[in-house]
């Protein structure tokens, strides 16, 4: 079984949400391909990825699939964006890790709206 991920610098009590430069030392390359890409406070997005796809809004929908860990959505969602925009996204070459990643941020952000 794989050992869950674990925010460093985590201390007891500790009342700041998770900041994605402190995943640095857990993986630094997603942590490089999620700067570009993460939404850090997803609640606050108001349409369905679904929704976003089917307006044409492919970054949109690639963010709302990383924060659901959809690593084949995310796929998805982040080649259709590069191909129209020609941007080269480092998402699109380690998406497994990026994911991963990811969700580990998002459980402590959960984790850290809970305890406020």
């Amino acid at each position: 079984m794989e050992k869950p991920l674990e925010r460093p610098l985590k201390k007891r009590g500790e009342k700041k949400p998770p900041d994605l430069e402190d995943y640095r030392a857990i993986d630094p390359g997603a942590c490089e391909a999620l700067y570009d890409t993460m939404l850090l406070y997803p609640r606050k997005i108001e349409i369905s990825m679904k929704e976003a796809a089917k307006k044409g809004g492919f970054f949109t929908a690639g963010q709302l699939a990383l924060y659901a860990g959809d690593v084949k959505k995310v796929k998805e969602y982040f080649g259709k964006y590069a191909k129209l925009s020609g941007r080269k996204l480092k998402i699109l070459e380690i998406p497994e890790r990026a994911v991963k990643l990811a969700q580990q941020y998002y459980k402590d952000y959960r984790e850290y709206l809970k305890g406020i």
